[in-house]
């Protein structure tokens, strides 16, 4: 009974053996090369790019104080349509102690001024009564109380200009109340009531109230690179996608190349603007990240093979045209001019035809 289990130990060890030298010869044979093969067609070619940018108005307007203050009430709220001249916000006016000081002192001088010219008027009126005086004599006199009553009005105007940002003249064109400039959108309310806001002047740009814009006429602004940017010209068509917006595409034309390049991440670019054609479009918002997609060349009705079946070499390109068939199969390297791509497949301009057979790329075949 021993000797029967050494032979069955010694047959299954031999069969062990044997089996892994059958599997690492069947493993070292050569796998049989097999390649695609693609017969040349007729078909258009594009060669696009895909820019990257954003969705912005064409001019953006900041509305800004004609006094500094203290914002009291706001009117109106981001997203709200306004017309030119509206009120946006009110200001209560923070007076210039210098300047309220130099109006209260006009004020007093011209109530000075106008006493003395009452005076002289009332002199000057009872001799010309008793035709004591000549009647020119009494029309200077006349004209200058005129001159003291309107500068005792224009001192009071001005007073009340810088006290309170309104006077009694000029009410309906305050100060105090922030109008809009254009008609359009409000994109922004950066204040809130309380916040002190100044104006404009030679030091300081002046507090924004709001900016407004008008969103029926939009453009996409982005970067293209150095190596395609002389493929444009002015006028060329885009198709604009928004990632934000699915199944929105808009159409627009070029209408700005930057003749300087900006750096960006190591890489010269230049910029680009392109009106778009927003009709039927109601949801689009100022700052949407947009890609816009640009038709750089194209070429109709030409002959084309995958570009996976060319071969490159130096300035010079090849493909393998097929000869015969089964194991009588061989590959003839054909020199070949090429034009475009659209990055699958690549315009043949000479050296092969419809009629011949083109090698891909090579299939591997796995080993069992």
């Amino acid at each position: 009974m021993k000797k029967y289990s050494k032979l069955i130990i010694v047959a299954f060890i031999a069969m062990i053996f044997i089996g892994t030298f059958v599997f690492l010869y069947i493993k070292s044979q050569p796998v049989p090369v097999v390649y695609n093969e693609f017969t040349p067609k007729t078909a258009d070619i594009s060669k696009t790019t895909l820019i990257t940018g954003k969705i912005e108005p064409r001019n953006e307007v900041n509305v800004k104080p004609q006094i500094s203050g203290i914002i009291t009430d706001i009117y109106k709220e981001a997203g709200e349509y306004v017309q030119a001249g509206e009120i946006i916000a009110k200001v209560k006016v923070i007076p210039d102690m210098g300047q309220l000081s130099s109006a209260e002192s006009r004020v007093r001088l011209a109530n000075i001024n106008l006493e003395q010219a009452q005076v002289d008027y009332s002199r000057e009126k009872a001799l010309y009564d008793k035709h004591l005086v000549t009647a020119e004599q009494y029309d200077k006199v006349c004209q200058t109380l005129n001159q003291a009553k309107e500068e005792l009005k224009a001192a009071n105007d001005a007073l009340e200009v810088v006290r309170d940002g309104v006077s009694k003249s000029n009410a309906k064109a305050s100060s105090t109340l922030i109008r809009s400039t254009i008609s359009g959108i409000i994109l922004d309310i950066p204040v809130k009531v309380g916040n002190t806001v100044i104006l404009s002047n030679t030091f300081n740009d002046g507090t924004t109230i709001a900016t407004l814009a008008n969103m029926n006429d939009l453009i996409f602004r982005g970067n293209i690179d150095e190596t395609e940017v002389g493929l444009l010209t002015i006028g060329v068509p885009m198709k604009i996608t928004i990632g934000a917006l699915k199944d929105v595409s808009l159409n627009a034309s070029l209408e700005y190349i930057s003749p300087k390049a900006v750096e960006v991440n190591g890489a010269n670019q230049f910029e680009i603007k392109a009106a778009i054609d927003v009709k039927g479009t109601k949801s689009l918002r100022s700052g949407y990240s947009a890609n816009a997609e640009i038709v750089l060349e194209s070429v109709n009705n030409v002959l084309t093979v995958p570009e996976s079946a060319i071969e490159f070499e130096g300035d010079s390109t090849f493909v393998y045209i097929v000869k015969g068939t089964g194991d009588n199969k061989s590959y003839d390297r054909q020199p070949v001019t090429i034009g475009i791509s659209d990055g699958v497949n690549i315009e043949i301009k000479k050296g092969i035809t419809v009629k011949d057979v083109v090698r891909g790329p090579q299939i591997v075949a796995e080993k069992e």
